[in-house]
C-alpha cells in the first residue's frame, strides 16, 4: 500500500481530505506542523501533499527543499490559498509535480493523486535502458545519468524526457503536453509547460529540445 504525508494545519480540512484518500486505498499520515513533517523526511513515502501556509515558521517551500535534498523523485503536490500563478511557479522550481488551488475538491485532489501515482509507479515489463547522445536513460529505475554522473531530475521532469524521448521529431503542443504530463484533468495556465522545459534544459544541456513559435516543442 503507497503511504501519503499529507502537511495542512487546517484539521477539518486535513480529516475529511484523510478521509477520501484512504476510501481510494491509501495509507495517509497527516501533520499540522511543519517541523514535525521534515523529521518524517526519510520513511517510506510514496507522495507528499504540502499545503504552502503553515502556522508555524517552516511553510511547504521549506519541507519540499528538505525532501529534494533525499529524493528528486518522489512526488509532490502543492495546495495554496495565495497567488496561484505566484505559487505554481515558485513550486515547480523547486520541483513540486502538481499544484491545487484553495478551496478544492476532495474528490479533484484524489484524481490527481492517482493520476500521478499510475504515471510513476506503474510497472512497465518493457522497460529498457535508452540512449540519447550522451545521456544513459534507465525508464524502470527512472534515473538519468550524463556518462557517469547521475542527474538529478524531478518526477515530471523524468516524464517530460520520457514523452521526447519516445518520440523522436514528433511535435507537441503546450497543450497536449500539459495532458500527458500532468493529465486532462489539470487546470492552469501553460505557462507551466514552459517553466518545465526551461528547467529540462537547464539540467541536460545537450537535449536537442527545439522550441516552434506559436506551437510547441519537438526533441530531435
Amino acid at each position: 500500500m503507497h503511504t501519503i504525508c499529507y502537511v495542512e494545519d487546517e484539521i477539518n480540512l486535513s480529516n475529511v481530505v484523510k478521509a477520501y484518500l484512504e476510501k481510494a486505498g491509501y495509507n495517509v499520515v497527516c501533520f499540522s506542523k511543519g517541523g514535525d513533517a521534515i523529521n518524517y523526511i526519510g520513511h517510506d513515502v510514496s507522495l507528499w501533499i504540502l499545503d504552502v501556509m503553515l502556522e508555524d515558521d517552516i511553510n511547504g517551500y521549506n519541507i519540499i527543499k528538505e525532501i529534494r535534498q533525499k529524493d528528486a523523485n518522489v512526488p509532490v503536490i502543492f495546495t495554496s490559498a495565495r497567488d496561484q500563478d505566484l505559487d505554481r511557479i515558485l513550486g515547480l522550481e523547486l520541483g513540486s509535480d502538481d499544484y491545487l488551488a484553495k478551496p478544492f475538491s476532495s474528490k479533484e485532489l484524489v484524481l490527481r493523486v492517482n493520476n500521478i501515482m499510475k504515471r510513476v509507479y506503474q510497472s512497465d515489463i518493457n522497460n529498457t535502458t535508452i540512449i540519447y547522445k550522451d545521456y544513459s536513460i534507465d525508464t524502470k529505475k527512472r534515473s538519468v545519468k550524463d556518462k557517469d554522473k547521475e542527474l538529478k531530475l524531478t518526477t515530471l521532469e523524468f516524464d517530460l524526457l520520457l514523452m521526447f524521448i519516445k518520440n523522436m521529431d514528433k511535435s507537441f503542443t503546450r497543450e497536449e503536453i500539459l495532458n500527458i504530463i500532468w493529465g486532462d484533468d489539470y487546470f492552469g495556465t501553460d505557462r507551466v509547460v514552459d517553466d518545465l522545459v526551461r528547467r529540462l534544459r537547464k539540467k541536460m544541456k545537450k537535449l536537442n529540445l527545439n522550441t516552434i513559435y506559436g506551437y510547441g516543442y519537438r526533441l530531435s
